[in-house]
């Protein structure tokens, strides 16, 4: 296995009275850092060509992917990790771009439902092929069988993780 440079650091951990259990957690979550911001910087940049920010691809690809083909506002917040106040921003955004439109929810007069157009259903589309080139330029060269594993042992750590509360 070739070294890289998270393994750089880890006799600066050792030198500094680390366990080894705490030096192995600052490996993962150092990789994992690294492992994102490779993926998200290319994501980034080609859905930036295509005129999206990260944030409005999450919805589109997230309404997208619904059900019903619509969602709450606040269920698209909850869902995507953003405030109240994000997914306001965002959504006014594709609405004014034409992605979105809001509709009443005729169950609940002070709700409304949020989902795509013909046009963000066709933007919607485009930024998932664009992503999914993105992936895969960034992982190209990695066996798949490697990718898999990887893949696979991520989400035993986050079984684990996903079990606590944090403040």
């Amino acid at each position: 296995m070739k070294p890289d440079e998270i393994d750089a650091m880890v006799p600066r951990w050792r030198e500094a009275g680390l366990s080894s259990s705490l030096i192995a957690t600052l490996e993962l979550g150092k990789r994992i850092s690294r492992l994102n911001m490779l993926f998200e910087q290319a994501i980034k940049n080609d859905l930036a060509e295509l005129g999206l920010t990260y944030a409005e691809f999450d919805v589109l690809a997230a309404l997208l992917r619904a059900p019903s083909r619509r969602m709450r506002p606040s269920e698209l917040a909850k869902s995507l990790f953003l405030t109240s106040g994000g997914i306001s921003n965002v959504l006014q955004r594709l609405s004014t771009a034409g992605y979105v439109e809001r509709e009443a929810d005729e169950g609940d007069a002070r709700s409304r439902w949020v989902r795509l157009t013909g046009e963000g259903r066709r933007m919607a589309a485009a930024a998932l092929e664009t992503t999914a080139g993105a992936y895969h330029d960034v992982s190209a060269g990695v066996p798949e069988e490697v990718v898999r594993q990887a893949a696979d042992d991520l989400r035993e750590v986050l079984t684990h993780l996903g079990r606590r509360r944090y403040r």
